[in-house]
């Protein structure tokens, strides 16, 4: 599936466009099972920029189309139907439940696809060193245990693209570099393409393309 931007502009951003921005008010468009680094200080839009990508803001100039279909003419059925099989998303707000265990909200997507078993979950949660705290609320786990729950969710259903907002800002070097193995090997099995958005790193990831907020 193909995402393609025409002339979007959010209309919280609008008036403060940067003339030299590779993404607001341009034609873009992002390619099967490539690898998209946004970088952009704080507060630029890379957020609003996945969601709206994922179809969850409408609140823009200009249109954005997947697969050639225009997503404000989407219904909210199909748009679900997409998040269930076409897209992927670590929310950089996590978007975890508190009341639910770790484990609970890894297999939240999982059970409606049977696309990991629970050895596979079991096993991603030991490469990034969450096994021991399966059983425990989400409410209860440290920021960093929180994000590499939410990539290991992420990773537990079909997805033609996946999108991550700031993956990394609270895991160390150990946990990144095994975040990256993950979500590498994930997209490659998938012949997924990545959007990831960044303040300006880019965590030695071999991106087809880089492009400036």
């Amino acid at each position: 599936m193909r995402i393609q931007l025409i002339d979007v502009i959010p209309v919280p951003l609008s008036g403060m466009i940067n003339s030299d921005s590779q993404i607001w008010n341009r034609n873009l468009l992002f390619d099967e099972a490539r690898y998209y680094l946004i970088t952009a200080p704080s507060g630029r839009g890379k957020t609003t920029l996945l969601s709206v990508i994922y179809g969850n803001r409408k609140d823009y100039e200009g249109r954005v189309l997947l697969g050639g279909e225009v997503v404000a003419d989407m219904s909210a059925k199909h748009l679900t139907a997409l998040w269930q099989s076409q897209f992927s998303f670590v929310f950089q707000d996590l978007r975890l439940f508190d009341e639910l265990t770790a484990l609970e909200n890894i297999e939240l997507k999982n059970k409606l696809t049977h696309h990991k078993s629970p050895g596979q979950m079991r096993e991603m949660a030991q490469k990034l060193s969450v096994d021991p705290l399966l059983d425990r609320k989400a409410a209860l786990l440290s920021r960093g245990e929180k994000q590499r729950v939410s990539i290991i969710r992420a990773l537990c259903q079909p997805f033609n693209w996946l999108l991550l907002d700031e993956p990394f800002s609270h895991l160390d070097q150990d946990n990144i570099e095994n975040g990256k193995e993950l979500i590498l090997e994930e997209c490659q099995r998938q012949n997924a393409g990545i959007i990831f958005s960044s303040l300006k790193e880019d965590y030695g990831i071999d991106f087809h393309e880089k492009l400036r907020m």
